[in-house]
């Protein structure tokens, strides 16, 4: 029987090409999108699964406010390992990571240092605890003394090979020595590791055995003993701040409490987070590997869900237009002895059929898009045709979708009245058209809506690229690994200038793009307790900083080279002076200290306000920032002038060759570096213009088979409004404006809803757009002009038929 319905499915489909492809095409469309985006959700629930016991691993974090400055950090200070290990008997094991970036590196017998990304310290228990094998060399011992590294098989493979590897003695950025005691595979892609490809061994890192509770630069992970529970950890971990840190802050604020500390509405709150749910659900301002969002996979799961959904309505609507055509078919069959179950499945098999076939197609569509479609969200995912689950899945979803889009034409052509039928009175005695007009707003709802997303997404990228940061990035050009230089930094600096092409330069510990940054604690002048306290970043800049990134200060002055005084003076933003109390002309002059461990204290004396400028993401409020004068190597910017930059560019290297031959010369510009914080936004946009323009094209298919069939229906009808002197044009306006009524419900449907959620995303960003009524008014009448073109080929085509024509159809 089931051959039977097969054969006759296939019949049926040969009979209709032109509504067979697309059905066929339009399900193939939804199913790639699918199949695509869920590749990429799968991609990133996955992330650090791969780690042995990785459901007993977590990380501890913190949250903190001090002298103004809020802070959310997944790193926490270095002897924090050591109390969990020795005052829970929760905990297992720990390991710490102390980040350190990019480094130069070269073979002890060569002068050539070739730039190698993604170093850290880490503590030798790292490959206990993630459950790690070394290619070559030995666990037990290869970060057990200090001054080793073990390096990933890629970073051996730059350097020396594999076989070679062990042994090998590296200068560490022209300075440390450092024995190779062994090679590690690749970090995982879907692993918080992923960037990195040295580690070296934190026993020679002094900074590791500093007992400082109040710093916060080693991100530390534990692992728990099987069975504990890390909710019952989180009240002890909290006991960390009575026990520890507060003893050592009062070593600087001598005699406050916790209840002091909460009274001035200053805080410490330890927390933590299980490995696998770094990547989505971690918010800290700092982390390891750059991590995605969860509300992204919400977004993509719905887009994908949409997706899907309108490729069947849009085969239940293109079905449904061809079912006068096999009203009599119905009628026959059911005069025949067809009951309506077998009628059901008949008309299943087909929607079977066609699933099967869309699947194919999509399969192809999808393969092809992928690469396309990796350059779009920047992953590297790929279709695994090798694994069995996925074509168990895949297969189940396809009968799923099938039984889905197949059971509303099913149900509604079996329920045919063979009487009416045969008699001709198919037009009035099949019906569904509320069903399927309800459809079709659903359609264009789920449409204007992916409309306004991508308008939105758009305008708020567009208002992070124009909006004014506070200093000029453009034309600016960022020199990196300046510290090789050592003593000839400033030299190399000043012959830089001297170029025709540029305009300023200078010299500094930071730039106002993405990079590791803590705060550090100072005092107003006259006492060290928590309420004289301000915590803000503190900046070591030259004199030509401030004019080179063309900063505006708001009061007093900038660095002077004619004051000697200045080596104690010091800037501030608008944001510090507001935590100090004061009016900006008000800071000047004031004094501020820095307490150190030995009892040494710093004073410097503010001589100049900046005007606030985003030194952060525009997600993130500005924060308290100072500027200190001093020979920092850490940055170099160069502002250069309008004209060639690849001229400027070449005369800055030939000047970095000269002086420190042998040195890689890397160099960005600094637009590049800020727009780099916003790529997960910037693809985020980009996918959903694609999917929206799928979705666009899914809707305008079952509008049009929705109107394929209003047309039919209405055959005699438009005969006689024709005869009775109707217009071509009039009829095609009544066609239409039946169409724009429910494209209009779903535009009402959509503009709050779309309004509503694109505001809720907004809510991640400081400083952010307002949605405006030219969105909402051009994703409607975008939608309307969609379903204009789609609804009036048909509508045209309908009106131009002869009315002798019509008025003969059945």
């Amino acid at each position: 029987m089931f051959k039977n319905y097969l054969k006759i499915a296939w019949r049926s489909l040969k009979r209709q090409p032109f509504f067979a492809f697309l059905n066929t095409f339009g399900l193939a469309i939804g199913m790639a999108g699918g199949l695509l985006i869920a590749l990429y959700i799968y991609d990133e629930v996955n992330y650090d699964t791969m780690f042995k016991d990785a459901e007993r691993i977590f990380r501890i974090n913190v949250d903190s406010k001090f002298g103004g400055a809020e802070g959310k950090s997944a790193e926490v200070s270095a002897p924090m390992a050591a109390a969990m290990e020795n005052d829970f008997s929760q905990v297992e094991q720990t390991v710490r990571f102390r980040n350190l970036g990019s480094m130069l590196l070269r073979k002890t017998d060569t002068r050539a240092n070739v730039k190698q990304e993604g170093a850290t310290f880490v503590d030798s228990t790292f490959f206990d605890m993630f459950g790690l094998d070394l290619l070559v060399g030995d666990v037990e011992t290869a970060l057990k003394e200090p001054n080793t590294l073990i390096m990933t098989r890629t970073a051996a493979l730059k350097h020396f090979g594999l076989k070679n590897a062990l042994g090998q003695q590296m200068v560490l950025n022209n300075s440390d020595t450092y024995t190779v005691t062994g090679v590690i595979d690749d970090m995982p892609k879907r692993s918080f590791l992923r960037d990195h490809s040295i580690f070296m061994a934190m026993a020679g890192n002094e900074d590791a055995q500093n007992q400082e509770w109040t710093s916060h630069n080693y991100f530390t992970f534990i692992k728990l003993i099987p069975g504990a529970d890390i909710a019952d950890f989180q009240e002890p971990l909290q006991s960390m701040l009575g026990t520890y840190i507060m003893p050592y802050v009062q070593t600087f604020l001598p005699g406050v409490t916790e209840e002091q500390l909460a009274a001035s509405g200053n805080y410490l709150n330890f927390s933590t987070i299980a490995l696998p749910d770094i990547h989505l659900y971690s918010d800290k301002d700092y982390e390891l590997s750059a991590n995605s969002s969860i509300q992204n996979v919400y977004i993509l799961s719905f887009i994908g869900l949409f997706l899907i959904v309108l490729a069947s309505v849009n085969f239940m609507n293109l079905s449904t237009a061809q079912s006068l055509k096999r009203a009599k078919e119905v009628g026959i069959r059911k005069t025949l002895g067809s009951g309506k179950p077998a009628l059901i499945r008949q008309f299943l098999t087909e929607s079977g059929l066609i699933s099967f076939i869309s699947l194919l197609f999509a399969l192809v569509i999808a393969a092809v898009a992928t690469p396309y479609f990796n350059v779009l969200s920047g992953k590297s995912v790929a279709i695994p045709f090798s694994d069995p689950f996925f074509w168990l899945i895949l297969l189940s979803a396809t009968v799923v979708l099938a039984l889905f889009a197949g059971s509303y034409p099913a149900f509604f052509m079996s329920r045919f009245m063979p009487v009416s039928v045969l008699k001709g009175g198919g037009k009035n005695s099949v019906g569904g058209g509320t069903i399927r007009n309800l459809l079709v707003v659903f359609q264009f709802a789920i449409s204007v809506f992916l409309i306004i997303s991508t308008l939105v997404v758009f305008q708020q990228l567009q208002f992070i690229q124009s909006k004014d940061v506070g200093f000029t990035k453009d034309q600016v050009l960022i020199i990196d690994d300046v510290y090789t230089l050592g003593e000839k930094a400033s030299a190399f600096k000043e012959e830089v200038a001297q170029l025709g092409q540029v305009e300023s330069a200078s010299l500094s510990s930071f730039l106002p793009t993405p990079s590791a940054r803590s705060n550090t604690s100072f005092f107003k002048e006259g006492g060290a307790t928590a309420e004289n306290s301000i915590n803000m970043q503190i900046w070591r800049v030259d004199e030509d900083y401030v004019p080179t990134l063309d900063m505006e200060l708001v009061a007093g002055r900038n660095f002077d080279r004619q004051f000697g005084t200045d080596s104690t003076a010091m800037l501030i933003n608008e944001s510090a002076a507001s935590i100090l109390g004061v009016q900006p002309e008000e800071a000047l002059g004031m004094r501020i200290i820095r307490n150190f461990e030995d009892g040494t204290s710093n004073y410097f004396k503010i001589i100049g306000v900046l005007e606030n400028f985003n030194y952060e993401s525009l997600r993130e409020d500005i924060g308290a920032l100072s500027m200190t004068l001093d020979n920092s190597t850490g940055s170099m910017a160069v502002r250069l002038k309008a004209g060639n930059f690849s001229n400027a560019i070449a005369g800055i290297e030939g000047i970095w060759d000269n002086i420190a031959p042998g040195q890689p010369f890397g160099y960005r510009f600094m637009e590049d570096s800020f727009n780099s914080t916003y790529r997960a936004e910037q693809q985020l946009g980009r996918i959903f213009v694609t999917f929206t323009i799928l979705s666009i094209l899914i809707a305008s298919l079952g509008l049009f088979g929705l109107a394929a069939f209003n047309a039919q229906k209405r055959t005699k009808e438009i005969g006689i409004r024709k005869v009775l002197g109707a217009s071509v044009g009039q009829i095609t306006y009544r066609l239409t404006t039946d169409f724009l009524k429910m494209v209009g419900v779903a535009i009402l449907i959509s503009l709050p809803i779309g309004w509503f959620v694109m505001n809720k995303w907004l809510e991640d960003f400081s400083y952010r757009i307002e949605i405006s009524w030219w969105m909402l008014a051009l994703a409607g009448l975008l939608a309307i002009g969609i379903a204009v073109l789609t609804v009036s080929y048909q509508s045209i085509k309908a009106a131009i038929v002869n009315p002798v024509k019509s008025l003969r159809t059945e």
